[in-house]
């Protein structure tokens, strides 16, 4: 380090914690870092920062917008501590978000949740990007534009997805009518905490073409949204239209109240929101056709970039501009992945396997993944399809819901297991197959998240797809990208893409295929492929009909014990 060093902060929000890094303009380097979890974590059962808890439906998942505020307090001025350095050096600060996670405020930025009249009303509050309970409003939104012949949604695969912008908000409009009234704007996360710190507000280039429908400088028009709900078609003019800011432009400059939260100092760049997964590629310096880079932690993003616009299905969106400026940003993506693998341990795993690995000094992942990497390929006799919190990309269907085919009384836990991981490895193929029959071609897969850690995860990866496998140097990619984004808009650089060049690393080649574990993999793919096609492309929609049975069941426990709830009685004093 020198006097004459600049530093950038990236800020990472991610489903339960921000992580906030500091990282050194001339090269990358990683000096502190600093996580804050969120107090109120995913509220997807009861509402529980609101004082009457109230029990929320099936599919639901909620935050609370302060807890965002409390990483700016808290990681931010940790990380700089931990860095040592003098704050004055700090140029630029940018952040990166989950999405789609929206917000309802006021005109001035306050989340109706923070209105004491609102704060018992669920849709008041942020709705997380694994909300899932607008899936009928997407499914709505699907038809009418598929009838309609809608230009924009071959964009997105030909189907749009319950976690987006514009089926969560057709939700809140039909389910909550005064909330939607009294909000002002219908804002991303990402774009929200930008508004915290710098004062101003734009929609990201990002968010506002992968999760809200902008193609070709329109959103869907007001035709369109009226064909949704006749009272709709102000939806757009009225709650979304700001103005997009490009990544890595500045939005504007940190406020004296966030400088405050921070210890950062007042006037430096406030850099455009980005998405946590978009805004891995530069850390890793894979900003290059044909380098899918795969953000791998309780779900999986995958991005590329092409300098040729294709049609492909199933993918979650491509964007010109949408990750670096000049070329055409594809997304797709696997709703769950660590997620399915945690779910397992907390749920399917008898106490000895947890005692030994306790005994060991290992998490049970680890010694799991120990057992499962001592068996031959297709040795346990398995194959499960990767849909526990639904299908994303190809079949961009939240109804889905997981499979595991071959089980038998002598069917052990790492057997499991070892079939969980696989079946993302083979969504992961699916995906990458999509891709490459509609003219993106995938030469090389870059990883980046928590997941990097399982080596045998990665090489199977490797082995199920046939491709390399890089990996990202830093353990905490998207707040390195958010730092690189900062630099371009501190002025440091003059493009994301040579911020990259200079800032983003990765190790080439990390991990090769084995072409006879490939071999071995492809019979157990072919088997996947069988079932993903049998149960989600419509020729037995069992999962769908096992959802619609469970939401009636609580929708008829739920009036059995409404009616037998005792009437509320007020005393003669208070009457």
């Amino acid at each position: 380090m020198t006097d004459q060093d600049t530093y950038t902060i990236g800020v990472d929000f991610g489903t339960l914690s921000g992580r906030a890094v500091v990282v050194r303009t001339r090269d990358g380097a990683e000096l502190g870092s600093a996580e804050h979890p969120y107090a109120h974590a995913v509220m997807d059962r009861n509402l529980t920062a609101s004082p009457a808890r109230t029990e929320l439906p099936p599919e639901w998942a909620l935050q609370v917008p302060g807890d965002y505020v409390e990483v700016l307090r808290t990681a931010v001025p940790r990380a700089v501590e931990a860095a040592g350095i003098d704050p004055a050096q700090v140029v630029g600060i940018a952040t990166d978000f989950t999405a789609c996670t929206m917000i309802p405020v006021t005109t001035d930025g306050t989340p109706l949740c923070e209105l004491e009249q609102f704060a018992d009303r669920p849709h008041a509050y942020v709705k997380l990007w694994k909300h899932h309970a607008a899936q009928p409003h997407a499914d709505r939104i699907n038809e009418i534009a598929r009838e309609r012949g809608e230009a924009w949604l071959p964009r997105y695969g030909g189907l749009i997805s319950s976690e987006w912008q514009f089926a969560k908000g057709l939700q809140l409009f039909e389910e909550d009518r005064e909330i939607y009234d009294a909000m002002d704007r219908w804002v991303e996360a990402a774009d929200w905490i930008v508004w915290q710190l710098g004062g101003s507000y734009a929609r990201n280039a990002c968010t506002v073409g992968y999760k809200g429908i902008h193609q070709d400088g329109a959103h869907p028009d007001e035709d369109f949204l009226t064909a949704l709900n006749p009272d709709f078609g102000g939806f757009v003019r009225d709650k979304l239209d700001a103005p997009i800011a490009q990544l890595g432009d500045a939005v504007g400059h940190l406020t004296a109240e966030a400088a405050a939260w921070t210890g950062l100092p007042e006037g430096i760049a406030v850099a455009a929101g980005n998405v946590d997964a978009h805004v891995t590629l530069p850390a890793a310096n894979a900003v290059g056709n044909g380098q899918m880079t795969l953000i791998m932690g309780t779900s999986t993003c995958h991005v590329v970039t092409s300098d040729q616009l294709h049609e492909v299905p199933g993918m979650c969106g491509v964007v010109d501009g949408g990750v670096i400026a000049g070329t055409y940003g594809y997304e797709a993506g696997q709703s769950g992945v660590g997620d399915i693998f945690g779910w397992f341990v907390s749920t399917g795993v008898p106490a000895e396997y947890t005692a030994e690995a306790e005994r060991r000094g290992i998490s049970t992942h680890a010694y799991l993944t120990e057992l499962a990497e001592r068996q031959p390929i297709g040795g346990h006799g398995l194959v499960a399809l990767d849909w526990h919190n639904g299908n994303r990309s190809v079949l961009v269907d939240t109804e889905l819901s997981g499979v595991i085919l071959g089980q038998t009384l002598a069917t052990r836990p790492e057997d499991i297991y070892r079939a969980l991981l696989e079946s993302t490895a083979f969504g992961t193929r699916t995906i990458i197959e999509a891709f490459t029959s509609s003219g993106v071609p995938i030469t090389e897969l870059v990883v980046a998240g928590g997941l990097l850690k399982n080596a045998f995860l990665m090489q199977m990866y490797a082995d199920v797809t046939g491709l390399p496998l890089s990996t990202i140097t830093s353990t905490q990619g998207p707040a390195v990208g958010s730092a690189i984004h900062a630099a371009v808009a501190a002025g440091v650089y003059p493009d994301v893409r040579a911020a990259a060049a200079a800032m983003g690393h990765r190790v080439v080649g990390a991990y090769q295929p084995n072409a006879a574990a490939t071999a071995a993999y492809d019979r157990l793919f072919a088997e996947y492929t069988r079932l993903h096609d049998y149960f989600g492309r419509g020729e037995n929609d069992v999962m769908k009909r096992l959802k619609t049975i469970r939401r009636e069941a609580w929708e008829a426990s739920n009036a059995v014990e409404a009616e037998a709830a005792p009437a509320l009685t007020v005393p003669e004093d208070l009457s």
